[in-house]
């Protein structure tokens, strides 16, 4: 008896200082967030809907650097497309190019041995975000979820993609994968840089500043902000952006945990007529994560906003659209994760043609899913009813 009394005390105080060391850790990141408020810009922009489009240009526009290939990405994966970057990679630092991958620790998957041979060959390579005293937990959660790459300091990208084989459909458990990526080149990459220059240096990297890092960049015909959030201020972002809608709202993410602030504030703009649409995928690609934006989903569509669940592959899309005004692509999601613990990086755009474009990909995306009814809702088997109730408990840091 005295040995599970001696067990239950350790549990207990193990998960007392893991809430400890969590809440302290938000509060001091908040306390250290800055609010970044960039200038518009004007960019040539284009959109990338497939992981095909994604990597052929990426590689292409890579293969054409000639002073520096910046790289930052969450998910960094050991599988033929990842060789194949690293491959090039390799051959641009023995160029003389200056080479710089920057990814998440525990999204990558590069073996030590090709760590090395990247080292070996010029490159520099880091992990972002270590874990550090004196908040282990929390450091452990916080992730640098930002997918960046800046070539030459001329062209950027930004958007959903990682380095993955699953980002071009070839992960039979997931199928086909959806997600939008942004090619900018010119007046806007100056802003890609420095948060990547920025995180350089949070991963306890040296870096020199070069000229070359900001050349002159050309203006574009798309009005833009690049908008770089450390776990804070996204939330109040996408409540302003919610608020100011008069005629439709359309959402795609791959992850739907709001919270009550901005569940409040969908639920009003339906009230006031906005034809407001969520899309959102059919199948779940981490514990808990579907089941966890289930509750939400019945008081949006009892206040008429449409659910559609994505079911011809994996939607991982992250993408809001406001009245044909303005819209935000990036690497945030929707959820309490990305809202207050991750750091990522969006971009708003506000050019009439090119919103109509994003949003004839996501009309596309609604015609081959599934519209969640409050029938179908209330059918949902109770083993997943269980799991939502465990879902809320973590909703926090899913």
């Amino acid at each position: 008896m005295n040995g599970w009394i001696m067990t239950a005390l350790i549990v207990i105080a193990v998960l007392i200082w893991l809430r400890v060391d969590f809440v302290l850790g938000l509060r001091k990141q908040r306390k250290e967030a800055t609010r970044h408020v960039q200038k518009t810009r004007h960019a040539d922009v284009t959109l990338l809907p497939t992981g095909d489009e994604f990597y052929k240009k990426l590689f292409a526009d890579i293969e054409q650097a000639t002073d520096h290939v910046h790289l930052l990405f969450y998910i960094f994966r050991d599988d033929h497309i990842s060789r194949k970057l690293l491959k090039i990679l390799k051959g641009k630092a023995k160029e003389g190019v200056t080479v710089r991958l920057l990814v998440d620790r525990l999204g990558c998957d590069i073996t030590k041995k090709d760590v090395k041979a990247l080292r070996e060959a010029g490159a520099y390579f880091a992990y972002s975000h270590p874990v550090s005293l004196p908040y282990l937990f929390f450091t452990f959660n916080r992730r640098n979820h930002r997918k960046l790459a800046i070539l030459d300091g001329r062209v950027g990208y930004i958007g959903g993609y990682n380095v993955g084989d699953e980002y071009l459909g070839r992960d039979p458990k997931f199928g086909p994968w959806r997600d939008f990526h942004l090619r900018l080149d010119g007046d806007g990459v100056q802003d890609l840089q420095g948060q990547f220059l920025q995180d350089w240096q949070t991963a306890k990297q040296t870096y020199t500043e070069k000229a070359s890092h900001y050349p002159f960049l050309k203006k574009g015909a798309l009005p833009l902000r690049i908008l770089p959030t450390d776990g804070t201020y996204l939330e109040e972002t996408f409540i302003d952006l919610v608020s100011q809608a008069k005629e439709t709202i359309v959402i795609g993410t791959p992850y739907f945990i709001p919270g009550n602030a901005l569940q409040k504030e969908l639920i009003t703009a339906a009230k006031r007529g906005v034809d407001v649409k969520l899309i959102v995928p059919k199948k779940g690609d981490h514990p808990l994560v579907k089941e966890a934006a289930f509750p939400y989903f019945k008081p949006l569509i009892e206040a008429g906003i449409n659910v559609y669940q994505y079911y011809r592959g994996f939607f991982h899309a992250k993408a809001v659209v406001i009245d044909n005004q303005v819209c935000d692509i990036g690497t945030a999601n929707f959820d309490q994760r990305s809202f207050h613990i991750n750091h990522e990086i969006n971009c708003l755009i506000y050019d009439a043609d090119f919103i109509q474009n994003v949003l004839k990909e996501l009309e596309h995306d609604i015609s081959i899913s599934e519209r969640l009814t409050l029938a179908a809702y209330e059918k949902r088997p109770i083993t997943q009813k269980g799991k939502e109730q465990v879902a809320k408990l973590v909703s926090g840091l899913l």
